[in-house]
């Protein structure tokens, strides 16, 4: 059995933020499951045993390498996709994480081709359709916390 596919996936994507209000984004590498080369945030499958907020915090360290302070839980979402002609399933659980900008480096480069940081008029493209449907849905949610961040 697939999960996505053949049961609903769990994942906690996560919005880094440094302290300039910037938000960090990853090329995936050609070698993902799905949408390579397009630009996303981190993410991660939840796994058996943890809380999602431990979840979101291990996946911040294994695809980025450093520490993360959870800043807000946004609500969780069904993302439907379309991969290989199959439509997928999962709920997403995502987080609004603060990274220092100098800790941050690609910790999992047969995953991630590049690392940029973005302000929300200077989105990378083209982007994952996960985080575009999410980033669609918490607009007003990034325009806040990237503010925030950016005063810091």
């Amino acid at each position: 059995m697939k999960i996505g596919f053949d049961y609903i996936g769990v994942t906690t994507p996560f919005y880094c933020l440094d302290e300039n209000g910037r938000l960090l984004m990853h090329r995936r590498s050609a070698i993902c499951r799905d949408e390579q080369g397009r630009w996303d945030t981190g993410s991660g499958q939840l796994e058996h045993g943890l809380s999602l907020r431990e979840n979101v915090l291990k996946e911040v360290g294994e695809e980025y390498g450093c520490d993360g302070e959870i800043l807000e839980q946004l609500p969780a979402h069904d993302i439907f996709r379309e991969q290989s002609g199959v439509r997928t399933h999962w709920v997403a659980v995502p987080f609004f994480i603060r990274v220092n900008h100098d800790d941050v480096r690609i910790n999992e480069p047969d995953k991630i081709d590049e690392l940029g940081w973005f302000t929300l008029d200077s989105l990378p493209t083209p982007l994952h359709t996960g985080f575009s449907f999410s980033f669609e849905k918490f607009r007003e949610r990034f325009e806040r916390h990237m503010a925030a961040s950016g005063k810091a």
